[in-house]
């Protein structure tokens, strides 16, 4: 059986993608145990800079396709069970997992980006999309709601009343009207191009301040005033002993370019 997720990495870079090109990338169980299983290998490289996921061929992805999903009850009943020690199934992990890395994930979305597609890309720490891209919360056509991760990242992303009309209606709406909603970070023409310079850029800054930032921002975004000062304290902490943090702060005395080691943590 072919591969539907396909991974390569370069300069500390990885160029995630879907690849069910002849399908428009539809997720299947076996694509959604592939994003699982690679984001997991990819957390373990400590010299990872960066992720950008995309879709081959013409589209990010068109969502979950029903018919190879459904063709094997026994087994989507198994997906849907969480796993007590990450509170996530099947279907949620395989969004989530992106979360979980201590590194920036961009998605670079062109084509369509519909239903389990958009749950992807809004598990990504930012979006660039291409101007005539289809976005939709696509599960209202189906009779369903989003149920990867999608209506926690929705509400991070979009107002409660834009993020109860995308879902109930499943308009269809451009990457430009994306990004005006919040849905999307920015509009490219090359949204790969765009995605990876961004990662080239963070790649100049220590990947324990970068990691640091990330576990800060998803841990504390909602969180009181006085959580999010102790999480501040204690990721300060950390990075005042690490010998990236001296690195950094010796080359900007020396107005040099850093060079860091592996990530810490």
């Amino acid at each position: 059986m072919p591969a539907t997720v396909t991974c390569s990495v370069e300069g500390g870079i990885a160029q995630v993608r879907l690849d069910r090109p002849d399908k428009l990338n539809a997720l299947t169980l076996d694509t959604l145990d592939g994003l699982i299983e690679t984001a997991r290998t990819l957390r373990r490289d400590r010299t990872l800079r960066g992720v950008v996921i995309g879709g081959a061929g013409e589209s990010f992805c068109a969502g979950l396709d029903f018919a190879t999903v459904l063709s094997d009850p026994p087994r989507v009943a198994r997906a849907f069970v969480p796993r007590p020690w990450r509170g996530t199934n099947l279907f949620q992990e395989a969004c989530w997992a992106w979360r979980r890395l201590p590194v920036p994930v961009v998605a670079a979305v062109h084509g369509h980006c519909y239903g389990g597609g958009l749950q992807i890309a809004l598990a990504a720490d930012l979006r660039m999309t291409t101007p005539d891209a289809r976005w939709s919360v696509l599960e209202a056509k189906w009779g369903l709601i989003p149920d990867m991760s999608g209506i926690q990242t929705l509400a991070q992303q979009v107002r409660m009343d834009v993020a109860k009309r995308l879902t109930m209606t499943g308009e269809v709406v451009s990457g430009e009207r994306a990004v005006e909603l919040g849905l999307a970070s920015e509009v490219h023409d090359e949204p790969f191009v765009a995605a990876t310079r961004f990662l080239e850029e963070v790649a100049t800054r220590s990947p324990d301040s970068v990691a640091a930032t990330k576990r800060l921002f998803d841990r504390t975004w909602s969180a009181s005033p006085r959580r999010t000062f102790a999480r501040e304290r204690l990721e300060q902490a950390r990075l005042l002993g690490r010998r990236n943090t001296t690195s950094a702060r010796e080359a900007a005395l020396r107005r040099e370019r850093p060079s860091f080691g592996p990530r810490a943590r």
